[in-house]
This record gives C-alpha cells, sequence and structure tokens, in this order.
C-alpha cells in the first residue's frame, strides 16, 4: 500500500487516524468480541458470528474507504492482513476446543499451520523481491490467478472462512435449522475452502523456491 503525497504533510498520527484503518481497528474489536462470544457465552451461535462475519466484511469496506479517501498506506495494509490471518487462525482455534474428533482437530491444527506458513512465506518473497504479494510474475500460475482473478479470489476466500463458518455452527448449535444452513453452505463452500488449501501450498512452496532463487542470485553477484 502507499500513497499519493499532497502539498498537506501527514504526520504518524494522521495515519493513524486514516478512515480505512479505523475501519480496520473496528475489525479487530469485532473479532476479540466474537471469540470472546464463542469461548464464554457459546451458546447464543448466532451473536459470535455475527460479530465474526461483521468484522470479515469490514475487509471489503476499508479497501473501499482507502482508495476513496486516497487514504492507502503501509500501515493499512499490515494492519488488514494480520486482521485476516489472525481472525482465520483465532476461529479454527476456537473450532480445535469445541470438537472431541481427533481427525477433525488434526486437520483443523495442520490448516492453521498452512495458512500462517504460506502467507508468511509469501510476505517474505515479496520483501525479498521488493515486489507487493499479489503482483509478483514469478509464482507459480495458480498463484498468479488467485491474485489476479478477483471472482476466483473472492469464491475462494470467501468460502474457506464460510466453512469455518457453517463448522462452528455445526459443533455448536442446537438448533436444527441453523444445521441445516450449516450444511448446505458446506457443501458450497468446502470445494473453495479445498482450493484454497492447494493455493496455500502452492504460495508456500513457490515462495520458498523464489527466496531459495534470490539467495542463489545474491551469492552468485557477489562472487563476480
Amino acid at each position: 500500500y502507499s500513497y499519493t503525497r499532497t502539498q498537506t504533510m501527514r504526520t504518524a498520527r494522521d495515519v493513524l487516524l486514516f478512515i480505512p484503518n479505523l475501519i480496520g481497528y473496528s475489525r479487530v474489536i469485532f473479532t476479540l468480541a466474537s471469540f470472546f462470544s464463542m469461548v464464554y457465552d457459546g451458546e447464543k451461535v448466532i451473536l459470535g458470528l455475527s460479530l465474526y462475519i461483521a468484522s470479515f466484511v469490514g475487509d471489503l469496506f476499508d479497501g473501499i474507504a482507502a482508495r476513496k479517501f486516497n487514504q492507502c498506506s503501509k500501515f493499512g495494509g499490515m494492519l488488514d492482513m494480520v486482521t485476516d490471518r489472525t481472525s482465520t487462525a483465532g476461529l479454527i482455534a476456537v473450532l480445535t476446543t469445541k470438537t472431541t474428533n481427533q481427525h477433525l482437530h488434526i486437520t483443523l491444527v495442520l490448516l492453521l499451520v498452512l495458512d500462517i506458513s504460506s502467507h508468511w512465506a509469501q510476505m517474505v518473497y515479496a520483501n525479498t523481491s521488493k515486489v507487493h504479494h499479489k503482483e509478483m510474475e514469478g509464482t507459480l500460475f495458480l498463484v498468479r490467478l488467485f491474485y489476479s482473478n478477483y471472482p476466483f479470489f473472492g469464491y475462494l476466500c470467501v468460502g474457506a472462512e464460510l466453512t469455518y463458518v457453517a463448522l462452528y455452527m455445526l459443533l455448536v448449535s442446537k438448533d436444527e435449522f441453523l444445521k441445516s444452513v450449516a450444511t448446505a453452505l458446506l457443501y458450497v463452500c468446502v470445494p473453495a475452502c479445498a482450493m484454497k488449501q492447494i493455493v496455500n501450498v502452492a504460495q508456500l512452496s513457490g515462495a520458498c523456491w523464489g527466496v531459495a532463487a534470490c539467495d542463489a542470485d545474491n551469492y552468485n553477484k557477489e562472487k563476480k
């Protein structure tokens, strides 16, 4: 993220108070509130999920606000990315406390590890190559498609999140209607979640290869 410099000088305080960043702070509050609700008052399924979904939807509006008010910033990009990843990680962690199925438990743990490691590796690769992680041409085709095709990107991201939301509904809710809604959601969203994991694997392997290639290039330049 970057912003166009205007005649008015901006301070760190100004950046912290950008409208999209204020939306970002509200996302953090909604996310934390949803976790407290899910853990301490799990019977109120709708409340916890509503807070979590409110945070997820906020991800759309902070980007719109950033472009509309010319308030894109690296801090905003960091806040957005950290909120996205920790929100998903937190929900998966909550899910692990709601199931006694060992197979589901280890699957959720592995998904959490893959999500964090793949995005971290991609950011290291982006920093190493000095290119934004969504605009990197050297990555695998599937990763480039994910970041360049918005409908594909949206389906996979939303589908993955709704898969975890639906799982929570199935594991916690005692309402048969909510369970039927959750089951229907899973039929639609599980394929997206599965494809998102394939993208994560491709992203992780591509980033590891890319960083290693950068190391090799730097080593060869030093030898000349």
